[in-house]
Parts: structure tokens; sequence; C-alpha cells
């Protein structure tokens, strides 16, 4: 059907480790878009070779490489799963995870009032 658009399942899951295809960094998923939510101008700021398709999930992530700690957003077609089974060492993950088992951050429990 014209005019449909279909969001596609995200292909990790909160919680998961993963790496960068391209760059050296890993971090653990803490939010998913379900296409491309962020400025033209970070869109733009990406050197256009590499550049990603915007219909594909995109992952907000709690990130690290070897010098710093940050978030990154990066898309679906730029992850693997990180097959290390080590958690990550960013200073964050105590504040939105509850803990580490067998590869995976389990989310803290939200509470309504």
């Amino acid at each position: 059907m014209k005019g449909i658009m279909t969001t596609r399942l995200a292909k990790f899951s909160i919680g998961q480790v993963v790496k960068h295809r391209i760059f050296a960094f890993r971090g653990v998923i803490f939010d998913v878009d379900p296409q491309f939510n962020n400025t033209e101008e970070w869109w733009n700021s990406i050197p256009e070779e590499v550049r990603p398709r915007k219909d594909q999930p995109f992952y907000h992530l709690l990130a690290e490489n070897d010098q710093n700690s940050y978030v990154a957003y990066v898309s679906e077609q730029n992850l693997l799963p990180d097959e290390t089974g080590e958690p990550v060492g960013h200073p964050h993950t105590a504040l939105i995870f509850e803990g580490f088992n067998e590869g995976q951050y389990r989310p803290r429990t939200r509470m309504a009032h």
C-alpha cells in the first residue's frame, strides 16, 4: 500500500552490549528510536560516504573507547553484537541498569507515582 510507513523491528534490545562495525567503541543500549530522530545538523556532520540510511532503528548507547565514556547515537547497520561477555565501563550504567548477567544488562524497574 502506498503512503503507509512501515516500522522495522529493532534487531538489538535495551540492555544488550554491542560494538560499532567501523569505529573502535562498544556500549550498552539504553534506548531505541524506530528510525532516525536526531537533527539534520548531526546527520549532515557525518561524511556522506559513511552516512547511514535514516529508515532503520537508531540506538542510544552508553559507550566507551580506550580514552572516554560518552553517549553515542548509532544506526542499526553500524552495530554488531559484542561477544566479549564483559560489562561496559561507562559510569552511568548503574543509573539505568540494576545488574549485568551473561553479557546482558537488566534495566532498573521504574516506579510511577
